[in-house]
């Protein structure tokens, strides 16, 4: 069950990116005051995390009423992973959050948690797929369960993450973080190729 529960993690860790979530929520609070920028943090993970359990709880009976099977999502599912991945090494996904932040802040947009925070940037397409991918894969309850685990103990880090940004960024700098992006974008390569394979192979068994 931990490795269960490790591979969950490390592959929802990769997806949400809570390391490349922070230097953009710096940049959208900046001005801010302490509280403000704690307050919105918690609200855009707590909205993130509604957003995920619903999709972790009742994806497959939509994707059922939407008469699309579980191998197709995961194919598709596998292939926009590694879209995302590529975006990482190649810093193509750092851009457009950033790109989105600077249109934010133009639009002088003062609550950030709800958009873009909570979505897209945390509960976006990409870990929308994953747990979605992942609780399918999970057999009964106790699985689910770690997987839910798994989930939320992300999310935590993510709120960490988004609370202390400032003073994280300042400590790792921009070229730290830059190589930590592309590592996971490494890893989640490999995973999303797995999950191609697992879809592919489901539907010629």
């Amino acid at each position: 069950m931990w490795d269960l529960f490790l591979s969950a993690f490390i592959t929802l860790f990769v997806v949400i990116d809570p390391p490349g979530c922070a230097p953009i929520y710096a940049g959208l609070v900046k001005g801010a005051s302490t509280r403000q920028s704690t307050a919105m943090a918690v609200r855009a993970t707590f909205i993130a995390t509604l957003i995920l359990l619903v999709f972790a709880l009742f994806g497959e009976n939509l994707l059922n009423a939407l008469h699309i099977e579980l191998n197709s999502f995961r194919i598709a599912g596998g292939i926009m992973l590694f879209v995302i991945a590529m975006d990482m090494v190649f810093e193509k996904r750092t851009q457009r959050r950033e790109e989105r932040a600077e249109k934010i802040r133009e639009d002088h947009v003062e609550d950030v948690s709800v958009f873009p925070m909570a979505m897209p940037m945390i509960a976006g397409p990409g870990s929308i797929a994953t747990i979605m991918l992942l609780t399918a894969r999970a057999h009964g309850t106790e699985q689910t369960l770690i997987v839910l685990a798994a989930m939320v103990a992300v999310l935590a880090l993510t709120l960490v993450a988004l609370i202390a940004a400032g003073p994280l960024m300042k400590l790792l700098g921009t070229r730290v973080e830059a190589v930590i992006t592309r590592l996971l974008g490494v890893l989640l390569a490999a995973l999303a190729a797995q999950y191609v394979l697992d879809g592919i192979k489901a539907v010629l068994g």
